[in-house]
């Protein structure tokens, strides 16, 4: 029996629970790929939101990628420590940083990169790219039309 068969077909047919199920599956093949190297995904999140927009303030970074605060500060402190990034007091005002990668960063960011894209091809592995881009459309729309129904 195919083990998608033994699951109630009403389960089957959710569109949230077989979201669920695809998330669960995809975390852990980017968790394991970046496993590889001593990463979290917030690294990677952290990393690819700097390299896009420039030197940004934790609060901004945390708005941008989705990161509760405390787990802001402590990402970038892991980052800081590793010397991927760079924390600097914003001259405007004292009491926020402002958080820019480092060479060492864009560096690692392009391994991760890599091995994202390897971990994706893994994941996506019974579509053909037309149905990716399908997919990667679809899941975009939805998203994107339930993060504008909260703002």
């Amino acid at each position: 029996m195919n083990p998608g068969e033994a699951t109630p077909r009403r389960l089957r047919a959710l569109p949230s629970r077989l979201t669920n199920q695809a998330a669960l599956t995809a975390n852990r093949i980017v968790d394991k790929a970046l496993a590889q190297v001593g990463v979290r995904r917030y690294h990677y999140s952290l990393l690819a939101a700097l390299d896009e927009t420039g030197p940004t303030s934790q609060a901004e970074l945390g708005r941008r990628t989705g990161i509760d605060r405390s787990d802001m500060v402590a990402t970038v402190n892991d980052l800081a420590d590793r010397g991927l990034v760079q924390r600097v007091p914003d001259p405007e005002d004292r009491r926020r940083n402002i958080v820019s990668v480092t060479s060492a960063g864009r560096r690692q960011l392009a391994q991760l990169d890599e091995l994202l894209g390897a971990a994706q091809d893994a994941y996506l592995a019974p579509l053909s790219a037309a149905d990716r881009r399908t997919l990667i459309d679809l899941l975009t729309r939805v998203t994107d039309y339930h993060r504008d129904k909260q703002d």
